[in-house]
């Protein structure tokens, strides 16, 4: 009777997800993606012009860092397997 009504299941388990769970995974990819495009192009060449700019400004530093902090849905992910 347990197995009927959903009582035998592990919520914590289960690996269905819905349209929040995809929107939260596509964050990391999505800086990551900037991050390394924005590295290759000319966006902070107005920034880095003045010859005294700090590595941990920028757009790119931005974009790892936002990259790193909105990983949390992927290690959960992982973690679940």
């Amino acid at each position: 009777m347990s197995a009927v009504n959903g009582a035998g299941r592990n919520p914590a388990r289960e690996t269905r997800l819905g349209a929040a769970d995809w929107l939260s995974l596509a964050a990391t990819p999505s800086f990551a993606l900037m991050a390394v495009l924005t590295a290759h192009g000319q966006a902070d060449m107005f920034c880095l012009g003045a010859g005294h700019g700090s590595l941990l400004g920028g757009m790119v530093p931005m974009y790892a860092l936002m990259s790193v902090f909105h990983s949390a849905p992927w290690i959960r992910l992982i973690s679940r397997r």
